[in-house]
């Protein structure tokens, strides 16, 4: 609220004094009672206003974007003030509506991007309806990488790319999505749906991270369309083939309501405003949908972020998810990062680091299953353990979101 004051309250309130001196100068050119100047300036006003309701969210929104839109409203309203000022001849007027323009101008590099981080270049940067999109490159471990920032996240990244598929390495939960197959010794076609596929790093990371002899067939599910478009121009997200579907612009809620056939796995990795998940993809009912579209023993994985095993957004969709399937669920802590992996199984448990099956991922033993097997870096949680916190009418999770990020601020301070 107080944010909201300091940055709106004075533009609000200059913009508020309009209505009443255009009424007032109405009335003095034209005579009259000052009822019917009110209505006349009324009236345009809600012109107005329906002009420019609908060219924000169908021509603004979509086309230029959040930043560009409000940089085009700030000088369409200095602009109109100083074509106003001078058209109305008013001494002094003229010279503030210049002094708006240049002020303008003085303010416009604050609404400029920050730069990438040190030893980072930016390739591209786009807006969608839904957010602002930027491709940067750099150097990890030696080889090169690339992320997709969404909204400027000074250390996020919604997509990460290397030069060849397979495993991206430490830090980078995407990885996990590849274990599945691996513990089950899978063989013949494997059917993925990715639901939150972004520019496409689940799908090269299981092209180049599979079983030999496993058949991909992948179907990726992306509400933002643009991100689509820039996984295939920066992140070689290949088209669309008879054993790859990638569905742009859809809901995933919706897409997985419509997936013909039985999933092998569902990898959840959704999010918005960069660290929430969405409630309608974290309620018992949505894993209940989730957990009938498995065949017997098919996996879910969803990442959550979260400060460790008790953060209470991993809690609730741990919960609400052993809930809906009735079996335990494996969390796994991935190194060098922020994210945890839930791994549940339909009609069957997860393994652990002390069953035959966790060793059958060799190629993915030294980066990942190593430290993964690590005491403190996993957890089961039996049914019953948690509750099931989330439902699609009464979902907690923003308010636990915000929670978890202060209770790990607390932490850092050494006050909790």
């Amino acid at each position: 609220l107080a944010a909201t004051l300091v940055l709106f309250l004075p533009p609000a309130a200059l913009l508020g004094c309009v209505g009443p001196l255009a009424v007032e100068l109405v009335q003095k050119r034209r005579g009259g009672h000052a009822g019917t100047a009110g209505g006349e300036v009324l009236a345009a006003s809600t012109l107005g206003s329906l002009a420019g309701t609908f060219a924000t969210t169908h021509v603004l929104l979509p086309g230029l974007g959040l930043r560009s839109s409000f940089l085009v409203a700030a000088a369409a309203l200095g602009v109109c003030g100083a074509a106003l000022a001078l058209v109305a001849r008013l001494p002094g007027e003229g010279g503030a509506g210049a002094a708006g323009l240049l002020a303008l101008a003085w303010l416009a590099p604050a609404f400029a991007p920050p730069p990438p981080a040190a030893g980072w270049r930016e390739l591209a940067r786009a807006q969608s309806p839904y957010q602002s999109l930027r491709v940067v490159e750099g150097e990890v471990g030696g080889r090169p990488l690339r992320m997709l920032q969404v909204n400027e996240g000074v250390d996020s990244f919604q997509s990460v790319w290397r030069p060849e598929p397979g495993p991206i390495g430490e830090g980078f939960y995407y990885d996990v999505f590849a274990l599945p197959a691996w513990w089950e010794d899978a063989r013949g076609p494997w059917s993925v749906l990715s639901l939150g596929m972004g520019a496409g790093t689940a799908l090269r990371v299981l092209e180049g991270a599979s079983p030999p002899g496993v058949e991909l067939r992948f179907t990726g599910v992306e509400l933002d369309p643009r991100v689509v478009e820039v996984g295939h121009a920066w992140f070689d997200l290949p088209p669309p083939a008879d054993d790859r579907v990638l569905l742009a612009g859809w809901d995933a809620r919706a897409a997985l309501r419509l997936h013909p056939g039985e999933l092998d796995a569902i990898l959840l990795d959704a999010y918005a405003h960069q660290v929430e998940i969405p409630p309608h993809l974290s309620s018992a009912e949505f894993f209940a949908e989730v957990h009938a579209r498995l065949r017997p023993g098919g996996w879910l994985i969803a990442n959550v972020g979260g400060f460790g095993f008790d953060d209470p957004v991993v809690q609730c969709v741990t919960g609400t998810a052993v809930h809906a399937f009735g079996t335990p669920a494996l969390v796994l802590r991935v190194p060098w990062a922020r994210n945890y992996a839930v791994v549940l199984r339909r009609e069957a448990a997860p393994p652990t680091p002390a069953d035959e099956a966790w060793g059958r991922a060799a190629p993915l033993r030294a980066h990942l299953l190593g430290p993964l097997a690590l005491p403190g870096a996993w957890r089961v949680f039996a049914p019953g353990e948690l509750p099931r916190c989330a439902t699609d009418d009464r979902n907690p999770l923003d308010r636990l979101q915000r929670r978890s990020l202060a209770e790990a601020r607390q932490r850092l301070r050494g006050t909790l």
